[in-house]
């Protein structure tokens, strides 16, 4: 458990400080201006952090089924098991979305260079060029329609399992403990796949949504998941908490 929380805030820590440190310069000092090669690298850690924890999601998930064969637990997440999807993890994400900045960089940009979001969003800044951009938009759109709803899926099945699981154990105040930690769980889950799919979907079927509501989703997608992880996974997680109170502890004499 504890090196999926491990990847999974370091993969929280990078979106927040690709994202947020620019948004407040942007409401608070009116920071409107950011270099191509800038938003370029902004973009990729966006898109690519944002797929990283997609996976971790799932792996997550699937570990956490393991927990319902507690005298195998053990044996089934290994180390060597746990290394492997985190590898599979990052594998996944530099195939699939390295290559959103070099297409972008080849792109021609002659119309506007205005953005109407707080970050680089990648079909905004497509929209910028002055040429066809259909297959670059196909490509992406189709990546991000494909690794989302598969991954949502995923953990909805395993999540099936855990709370399948969960409802055969003996004592009803443990059952009923083991739902409340998975529930809030399901909770952060369905707030960043709700968001993500919004934003996706919006792309590509949802011409007559004002921008306004796309742009206030976007920006909930990057900033409310992030807040409600280390809550979620952290203080809820006993060991955890324990430790940060005993190191914030001071002693009075």
């Amino acid at each position: 458990m504890f090196f999926f929380l491990c990847m999974f805030s370091i993969t929280d820590l990078v979106l927040s400080t690709s994202t947020l440190p620019r948004m407040l310069c942007l409401f608070w000092l009116g920071a409107h201006d950011i270099a191509f090669d800038a938003c370029l690298t902004q973009m990729f850690f966006i898109h690519s952090f944002t797929a990283m924890e997609s996976g971790f999601f799932l792996a997550m998930a699937i570990g956490f089924v393991a927990i319902g064969h507690p005298l195998r637990h053990s044996t089934i997440l290994t180390h060597a098991c746990i290394t492997i999807m985190g590898i599979i993890v990052v594998i996944r994400w530099v195939a699939f979305f390295s290559p959103h900045p070099i297409l972008l960089k080849q792109l021609p940009c002659c119309r506007t260079r205005i953005i109407a979001h707080t970050y680089c969003e990648f079909m905004a800044v497509v929209k910028l060029a002055c040429m066809d951009t259909g297959a670059t938009k196909s490509y992406i759109l189709s990546m991000a329609s494909v690794i989302g709803p598969c991954d949502a899926v995923l953990v909805a099945i395993s999540y099936a399992f855990i709370l399948r699981s969960e409802f055969r154990l003996p004592s009803q105040e443990a059952s009923f403990k083991a739902m409340g930690t998975c529930g809030s769980h399901v909770c952060v889950i369905l707030v960043f796949y709700s968001t993500a799919g919004f934003s996706i979907f919006t792309h590509r079927f949802g011409k007559h949504i004002p921008a306004h509501i796309h742009i206030f989703i976007a920006n909930m997608y990057f900033s409310v998941p992030p807040f409600l992880n280390p809550i979620m996974y952290g203080v809820r997680t006993k060991k955890i908490r324990e430790h940060v109170l005993r190191t914030l502890m001071v002693k009075v004499v």
